[in-house]
């Protein structure tokens, strides 16, 4: 395992005009997808320990199998706290995250920036970059006027000016989970530009499963330089393992190796849409060069 500087990597991610992979784990096998994607893909790989795992095992359990797995691994890795809490942030910190998402969202304005800027204070003292996340994102089967849930452009600007985050998750139409079909609008990528021109920093879209590989192209060349996927990846592990449990009398080890399978070419497949795939080891040769 190389643990990689997230700063780094999606610094090089912004210059070298591609977007890097955040995707949660649920279990050791799912965990062991990723970074077997990431190795084959020679792709760097953003860990997320998020909503999901959280609830089930907790910070501290679910990042202590995270780390295991990933020293076993020739991966490039990031470890990143998704959506989390005041109180898990501090406990991330702690436990050797290298990467913080906090999640002032649900806040009034105001609130939002001030605590979103004191958690800025405590990991840019461990060195640790922060990311946050502005506007509302829905869940995939909520009807919504989206004019209510676009980042506002002058919110962002004002909300980085204040509190000196290092990335920023946005709203743009974007959704969490998937629609079949897809039937809601596409995503605004006129929004993400104007974003993008307004805080000057690196946006993340969340809820990336689902969407187009023209909506990706065109978020990437407007801004994005960090995707969040697991639905798509989710429902691959869950085929996998329904095609073997679907026989009946069938060891869970199979059904759960059999995810695992067909996990990780949809995990590549991802890899490859971002961008980030062949990019291994891509801070360090361009620092080299």
């Amino acid at each position: 395992m190389k643990l990689l500087d997230p700063h780094a990597t999606i610094e090089a991610a912004r210059q070298g005009g591609y977007a890097v992979g955040a995707y949660n784990m649920h279990n050791e096998e799912t965990c062991e997808a990723l970074l077997m994607a990431a190795e084959e893909a020679d792709s760097p790989v953003i860990l997320q320990v998020g909503r999901a795992i959280i609830p089930h095992w907790g910070v501290a359990r679910s990042f202590e199998m995270t780390k295991r797995l990933a020293e076993k691994s020739g991966a490039e890795v990031i470890f990143h706290l998704d959506h989390g809490s005041w109180d898990e942030v501090h406990e991330a910190i702690k436990l050797g995250f290298n990467s913080i998402m906090y999640d002032g969202a649900h806040l009034p304005l105001d609130e939002n920036i001030a605590s979103t800027k004191r958690i800025v204070e405590i990991c840019h003292s461990f060195g640790i970059p922060v990311e946050a996340e502005l506007g509302k994102i829905p869940d995939a089967d909520e009807k919504v006027d989206w004019s209510d849930y676009y980042t506002d452009v002058e919110e962002a600007r004002r909300f980085v000016k204040e509190t000196g985050v290092d990335t920023l998750a946005i709203s743009v139409g974007i959704v969490h989970g998937v629609v079949p079909g897809r039937p809601q609008e596409p995503i605004s990528i006129e929004r993400t530009r104007e974003i993008k021109e307004a805080v000057g920093i690196p946006l993340v879209l969340h809820g990336a499963s689902g969407l187009s590989n023209e909506e990706v192209q065109g978020a990437k060349a407007a801004g994005v330089c960090k995707f969040n996927a697991d639905t798509d990846l989710r429902h691959a592990f869950r085929r996998g393992f329904e095609s073997v449990w679907a026989q009946g009398d069938r060891q869970l080890e199979d059904a759960m190796r059999e995810g695992r399978k067909q996990m990780i070419p949809a995990t590549i497949e991802k890899m490859r849409q971002y961008g980030c795939a062949g990019r291994a080891g891509g801070v360090t040769r361009r620092a080299a060069a």
